[in-house]
């Protein structure tokens, strides 16, 4: 075979790459498709009370997540210890407390820890609390002095000052517009945070994070049906919730856990599978998040699973290019947060995240937050731009793109003080 052939069939091969990764972003070429009821069982059973779904539907819908999307944690790990490594009564302008405490577990001679940063407002009663993840460091949140900077791996950002894979002091208060704690102390909620890549490192490496404390004998990584990232990611925000009860600063049965974008889609997986979560937000979380699997619209599971094969289980492959195949939908995975309340956020710019698709989502989950009495989303049209739906299932969708801004808090805000507070 001449050099000549070898070229024209390497870029013939790049071509059809570059094919299979184009996504899809006109709705006329959304395929046609039955979304799965989620008040009727696997077996054809109709749920008509939540007493049914509570001990038929939900059990088997949570299971088929866990096995077949997000996978199964091989076992149970208590906090070996506790350490505050720093607080601080006079935080923010003297506006807040803060604590910085470092949870450490170990398991089969291997250690792993992670840093929470907690600011809390200043008060004698304990408090209603935001978790989530952060992606740069919790340093990165804040343009406060005294936290502390990471030293766990970090993707490369050298607009950030991070090389070598390393963070630095260069990104202190680099994502300060993601979020408002000043608004959140201000409202009378708490906020604590992690750096996600302490927990588990956001590359396709299952050799570090806290998934080696589980394996058995020669394991090298979790089994077809056991965790990913995102399940280890949400692994993380339940044991910080096991601290928070132990916090007498913090009301444990009013945390809402909180996510951006593949944060977001563990802040579902969260709260699905962990119900001492008090409410659930997802920020932009699109495919594998809130966004339904089935429109294939922007990211897609082939996208996800060809490009960041390590956030779900390697059973998940099986629905590559194949989602007609899918016994659920997203609309279900929100639904099994019920009857909590869940808010669900799209940007009008960010088409990836499929914005109509995370609509629907919400759109389809009420029915059975209407078993529990709970008010959902009540238009099959999306809102306007800007004009949050706020009820017990909430969705708003606002001008701008792929990001937190502080339109997204306010309004996060003032659902959790109705909902939560």
């Amino acid at each position: 075979m001449n050099k000549l052939i070898l070229c024209l069939l390497f870029f013939a091969f790049l071509s059809n790459a570059s094919a299979q990764f184009d996504a899809n972003y006109d709705e006329s070429k959304v395929p046609e498709f039955k979304l799965p009821n989620p008040l009727k069982s696997f077996n054809g059973k109709n749920i008509r009370n939540s007493k049914k779904w509570e001990s038929k539907r939900r059990p088997e819908l949570l299971n088929f997540f866990t096995e077949n999307m997000y996978g199964e944690v091989p076992g149970k790990l208590e906090i070996s210890s506790v350490d505050v490594i720093e607080e601080s009564n006079n935080a923010l302008n003297g506006k807040a407390m803060r604590k910085q405490v470092e949870l450490v577990f170990k398991n089969h001679g291997k250690t792993l820890d992670f840093t929470l940063l907690i600011y809390l407002p200043k008060t004698e009663e304990k408090v209603p609390l935001f978790v989530g993840y952060n992606f740069f460091g919790n340093h990165t949140i804040t343009e406060d002095v005294e936290v502390r900077i990471s030293e766990a791996w970090a993707a490369n950002n050298p607009s950030f000052g991070i090389i070598n894979n390393q963070l630095t002091e260069q990104s202190r208060g680099v994502r300060t517009n993601r979020w408002c704690v000043d608004k959140i102390i201000e409202a009378g909620f708490g906020l604590a945070t992690i750096y996600y890549g302490e927990v588990d490192p956001d590359k396709d490496d299952f050799s570090d994070g806290i998934h080696p404390l589980f394996y058995i004998d020669d394991q090298q990584q979790p089994a077809a049906n056991e965790w990913g990232s995102i399940a280890a990611w949400s692994w993380g925000l339940s044991r910080a919730l096991d601290y928070f009860e132990q916090d007498m600063d913090i009301d444990e049965s009013k945390v809402v856990v909180f996510g951006h974008s593949r944060l977001g889609k563990t802040a579902l997986w969260a709260g699905a599978s962990d119900k001492r979560f008090a409410g659930v937000i997802s920020n932009n979380s699109g495919c594998g998040g809130a966004a339904l699997s089935k429109r294939r619209f922007g990211e897609t599971l082939w996208r996800i699973n060809n490009s960041f094969p390590h956030w779900f289980s390697k059973n998940f492959r099986n629905y590559s290019k194949n989602e007609q195949a899918l016994p659920v939908d997203q609309h279900e995975l929100i639904a099994l947060i019920a009857p909590r309340p869940v808010y669900v956020a799209s940007a009008e710019e960010d088409l990836w995240s499929d914005p109509k698709g995370e609509f629907l989502s919400a759109l389809y989950a009420t029915p059975v937050y209407e078993l529990y009495g709970e008010k959902g989303i009540e238009q099959s049209e999306m809102p306007d731009l800007n004009q949050p739906i706020q009820n017990t299932v909430a969705y708003h969708i606002r001008t701008g793109e792929h990001d937190v801004t502080t339109f997204d808090w306010e309004q996060y805000i003032t659902w959790a003080t109705k909902f939560i507070k």
